[in-house]
């Protein structure tokens, strides 16, 4: 069995007062996104929501939908189901997708990177498919685990019925659950090597090369800006998910249901303004960052690291004095071998006067299995010279 102490330690680390920045607070008075029918702008680490209007009618997401498709393919390429540079043969079915698309051919063959490039930076509807169809088998079984996903993530507003963002009956999402699939995406930091991109090329040195342009022009006219999808319908009009960047603090502004695309941009960079003036983040713990150890009697290895899932900090008005926070770790106690590495074994919780600010998954950062006979006898033998 495990040591039975669950609270580990708790660590003081500043001293006067902060209150937690409220929703409610930060809304008041502001003329932000007036260009968009429904509008929210969070803090990425904290999910603190900073502004929003409307942020919960359920409208048509367009290709923001993407984003849930490349959580789904992140996920696949973090546990090795797929790779970066396995080809896909792409079927006829994903050759046929209209809207924004990179012109693949029925029984091309392209890498899984390329694909991914295609999705994140064109917004390929035939890409997404491609890369769906590798992924689950089929679009219908890709579509049934971006339901689970949004599930998973406590969405109730949120319901899939392709991974593209074409027009569909019940296919509709609100600008919150958009920030919130976007906030789950950015746990894959590496996104944003794609989604940053302004342009790139396919097929490069071929007859058939394909010249890449992202959709989202802010990544270019937006210091800090670095991604993450656009989406346009007829019904949907103009929408924009985007992040950025500055110092330690990532916002994300959500957009939907803009006239044009020079008023989704604007909607989205006065949020965006808003936020880098208004507000700086206190980072506490970087993403993977150990934060202590635990041990099992029956376990193969003595101790293992835990570390945090995603990156942990405070949200603070410009000019507002750092105060009283107390984090603490809490192990489960029912951990049962074995384990896989990445297996969530607590929480690491930031408080205020007795109150939860944020929750933060604790993972361990190696495999534990069950010990051998001979580990096990070193380890009773061990026990019984101790007493």
């Amino acid at each position: 069995m495990m040591r039975k102490t669950v609270i580990l330690f708790t660590v003081l680390l500043l001293l006067f007062q902060l209150q937690p920045v409220a929703a409610e607070e930060a809304s008041n008075d502001l003329a932000l996104a007036e260009a968009a029918s429904s509008a929210i702008l969070i803090e990425r680490d904290t999910g603190e929501i900073l502004y929003e209007k409307n942020a919960h009618e359920q409208l048509p997401p367009a290709s923001m939908t993407k984003m849930m498709t490349l959580i789904l393919i992140m996920e696949a390429i973090d546990d090795q189901k797929i790779t970066l540079d396995e080809t896909v043969r792409v079927s006829e079915h994903a050759a046929s997708m209209g809207g924004s698309q990179i012109f693949l051919e029925a029984g091309e063959e392209m890498s899984v990177e390329d694909l991914l490039k295609g999705v994140a930076i064109a917004s390929g509807n035939d890409a997404s498919v491609a890369l769906a169809e590798r992924i689950a088998g089929s679009e219908a079984a890709f579509v049934t685990m971006m339901n689970k996903k949004a599930k998973d993530l406590g969405l109730e507003n949120t319901r899939f019925q392709n991974p593209t963002g074409l027009p569909a009956p019940e296919h509709f999402s609100t600008g919150y659950d958009m920030a919130i699939i976007a906030k789950d995406l950015l746990k894959h930091e590496e996104i944003t090597k794609y989604t940053s991109l302004y342009e790139d090329y396919l097929r490069k040195g071929t007859e058939d090369e394909f010249w890449l342009v992202n959709t989202n022009k802010l990544v270019k006219f937006y210091d800090g800006v670095d991604g993450l999808k656009t989406g346009y319908t007829s019904e949907a009009k103009y929408c924009l998910a985007a992040t950025a960047k500055k110092d330690n603090m990532r916002v994300i502004a959500v957009a939907m249901g803009a006239e044009s695309p020079k008023k989704r941009n604007q909607a989205v960079t006065q949020m965006l303004d808003y936020a880098f003036s208004q507000y700086e983040t206190d980072l506490l713990y970087e993403r993977n960052q150990p934060v202590t150890k635990i041990s099992m009697i029956k376990a193969d290895k003595d101790q293992v690291d835990v570390v945090t899932e995603d990156t942990v900090s405070i949200l603070l008005k410009k000019g507002q004095k750092k105060s009283g926070i107390e984090t603490s770790i809490k192990i489960n106690q029912d951990l049962q071998l074995p384990l896989d590495k990445g297996s969530k074994v607590g929480l690491l919780e930031v408080r205020k006067d007795g109150e939860i600010l944020s929750e933060t998954a604790l993972l361990i950062d190696e495999p534990l299995k069950q010990a051998g006979i001979w580990k096990l006898f070193k380890h009773s033998l061990k026990e019984l010279v101790k007493k």
